[in-house]
This record gives C-alpha cells, structure tokens and sequence, in this order.
C-alpha cells in the first residue's frame, strides 16, 4: 500500500499497486499545476478526505474535475464521471523517493 497526502494532511490518498511511470504533460492547466500523473482504475485508490474538504475545478474542455483540498490547495486528483474507468493520481502528492523511481514520460497535449 503506498501513502500519500496533501501538504497539511487532510487529504490523503492510498494506492494498493505501483505505478510504472508518471506523466509529465504540458497542457495548459497541467503546466501550471505542476503536477505528475499516474493513472489508475479508480478500484485501486482510495481518498480519504474528511466530509467537505475537497473543492472541484471542472474543466468544461475535457468534462474532467479536477480536485484540491481546501486547506492548503494542492490539487491531489482528477477523474472524469461517468465516463470511463480512470483517473489521474498527483505522484507529487507521495514521498519524493517514490517519485524520483518512477520513469517520466512527456506528453505534448499543448501541441494537440
């Protein structure tokens, strides 16, 4: 099980598989998140956050909803409802060691 959490705590996420890799995409809310994705069927994640303290960015380009926990703001997750069975994970959100092992792929969504 791999652990990890937002920078003041209250939201918090547990993944029960690895992933391989980490997207590094250049789109323009990714670029400015500063995220790194993984993705995963939502089965094997869990968010914990206690009632009320995520907010919801939906972005009406891609349906996608974007989350962010309302205390210190890191945006810790996004999934697109009702759609398909996938959902992109912030690996920032888990300790740097874990991140440093992981391969960085580049996507070049700003280019599409």
């Amino acid at each position: 099980m791999l652990e990890g959490s937002c920078d003041c705590g209250t939201v918090r996420i547990e993944l029960t598989v690895t992933p391989t890799h980490v997207t590094d995409c250049n789109c323009g809310i990714c670029r400015r998140y500063g995220a790194r994705w993984s993705y995963f069927d939502p089965k094997v994640v869990r968010i914990i956050p206690p009632e009320g303290a995520t907010t919801i960015h939906k972005r009406a380009k891609r349906n996608i909803e974007f989350h962010f926990c309302k205390v210190c703001g890191c945006v810790s997750h996004w999934c697109v409802p009702f759609e398909y069975p996938r959902m992109g994970v912030n690996m920032r959100m888990f300790p740097p060691e874990l991140l440093a092992s992981l391969k960085v792929e580049f996507c070049d969504a700003a280019s599409w």
